[in-house]
């Protein structure tokens, strides 16, 4: 594995940023001075300080990066082009087969391609850092790649090519469903056992890129046997990295493990595996009380995905059950139809309002924060940390944590003339395209007047790449 990375920008002397305004500690605060160490973290944050000429003066409002909690980045190769009915009905099943068309003609440097463009854009959209939910591993015919980790090292190099903090989650994927032994043919790509698993995970820490991190991930309980799921966790009992999996997304998977099992999956998984605060549960959708409760006191966290459940007719996320009981809940963009934060904390609530015929759901005026919006973003970011295997670690606008930050751009429409304090609600709420001006991460800008600053590289070979796969389907 090359890492030329490695000699990062990250790597440079301390410098100092000056915000007028910082969600910091989650208020707005003043005039507010960030010192970046060698190493790209805060080594300190001060509020009500004027700037002063060693400062890099931040053209807007300051607020924390957030985490992409879910995504699967081969699939930002078909959003938009799924939006079309030829049989009685379309669902979930019927949308995963034009996922696995695309997934058996993707090569290394397709993904590679396809990832860097898509991470260009999550930076535009505000976050920096992704949990890559990773199983196309093998070649096109289902056999090994001479290289076993090619497809993982293209995924950490789109992230290092364009700065993204990544989070590598290489899946157990061992069957097609619970009554079946193996994996379909159309899935032979994505084949692997605990070892292989274990292998891509510390493959990926041993490379050092900048940023780059892993822990693992178990595709569903339809797809892995319990025996491997308890071999996976064993193997995992002494490691700190995260542990994510899909789970109850479809009313069809919650009757078949009902129907295998004696369960549904969120009861089975309770009872069965050894959850705790490194587990992260994807979807969540089909989930009753009572499974909430026993969630709840495992301290696993769950990961809301609400432009790809809405777009795959998956089901309403439970909001209110879930923070009732303190769970902690993080934000995913998923197959990536939408790939802005604030447009998936938006469809979040609209999501809510529609079904419950009320407004501001997830203003937690008890807990004193009335606005809608800062009690989204207070959901998603510190869940959005543990989620991506910062749970003993600081993140956000806070010393000791990297030097992430996203800055709002005063001129964006949906912000002009707004007051600070109703900023992040004017940001998810009335802005039709990202609002952020600015991008760091680690300490290095990232996104300058809105755009990437190698986008129009990675557009170039998005192009390129997305040419050669029409080729292949023809």
């Amino acid at each position: 594995m090359k890492t030329d990375h490695a000699a990062s920008p990250n790597r440079s002397r301390p410098r100092r940023l000056w915000a007028p305004n910082a969600w910091i500690d989650e208020r707005w605060q003043a005039r507010v001075r960030f010192e970046i160490d060698s190493s790209g973290k805060w080594s300190a944050i001060t509020a009500g300080v004027d700037p002063s000429s060693a400062d890099y003066r931040l053209p807007g409002p300051t607020l924390p990066g957030l985490v992409n909690a879910h995504s699967h980045a081969f699939q930002r190769g078909f959003a938009g082009l799924t939006h079309r009915r030829d049989a009685t009905q379309d669902d979930f099943w019927s949308w995963r087969e034009q996922m696995y068309s695309l997934a058996l003609r993707i090569n290394p440097e397709q993904l590679r391609a396809i990832a860097a463009l898509l991470y260009t854009e999550l930076l535009e959209g505000g976050y920096t850092q992704v949990c890559e939910f990773h199983y196309l591993h093998h070649d096109r015919d289902g056999r090994p790649h001479a290289d076993p980790f090619i497809m993982s090292q293209a995924l950490s190099e789109a992230a290092a090519d364009t700065g993204i903090g990544l989070t590598l989650l290489p899946v157990l994927y061992e069957r097609a469903g619970f009554s079946e032994p193996a994996l379909a043919e159309r899935q032979r790509r994505f084949r692997t056992t605990v070892r292989d698993v274990l292998a891509i995970r510390d493959a990926v820490r041993s490379w050092h890129l900048p940023n780059v991190s892993a822990g693992v991930a178990i595709h569903s309980l339809r797809a892995a046997s319990p025996d491997a799921i308890r071999q996976l966790a064993s193997a995992c009992a002494d490691d700190k990295g995260p542990i994510h999996i899909h789970v109850a997304e479809q009313q069809a998977e919650v009757r078949d493990c009902l129907a295998a099992t004696g369960q549904r999956p969120m009861a089975w998984l309770a009872a069965h595996a050894p959850l705790d605060a490194r587990w992260h549960l994807v979807h969540a959708t089909h989930v009753d009380p009572s499974e909430i409760d026993a969630i709840a006191a495992t301290g696993a966290g769950v990961v809301v995905c609400p432009s790809t459940e809405a777009d795959l007719g998956d089901g309403r996320f439970h909001f209110e059950a879930w923070r009732a009981r303190r769970v902690p809940m993080s934000i995913g963009s998923d197959s990536h139809v939408q790939r802005n934060w604030p447009q998936e904390l938006r469809l979040l609530e609209y999501g809510q309002r529609l079904a419950l015929e009320r407004r501001n759901i997830a203003a937690d005026p008890g807990a004193g924060v009335a606005s809608t919006g800062a009690a989204l973003l207070r959901s998603v970011l510190g869940a959005g940390a543990s989620a991506a295997g910062f749970r003993d670690q600081a993140w956000g606008l806070k010393a000791g944590a990297r030097a992430d930050c996203l800055v709002l751009d005063p001129q964006a429409g949906g912000l002009l003339g707004v007051a600070p304090h109703e900023l992040i609600d004017a940001a998810i709420f009335a802005c039709e395209a990202p609002p952020f001006a600015e991008v760091w991460v680690a300490g290095q800008q990232r996104v300058s007047a809105g755009l990437h600053t190698d986008r129009s590289t990675h557009r170039e070979t998005f192009v390129a790449a997305m040419q050669r796969l029409r080729d292949a389907a023809d």
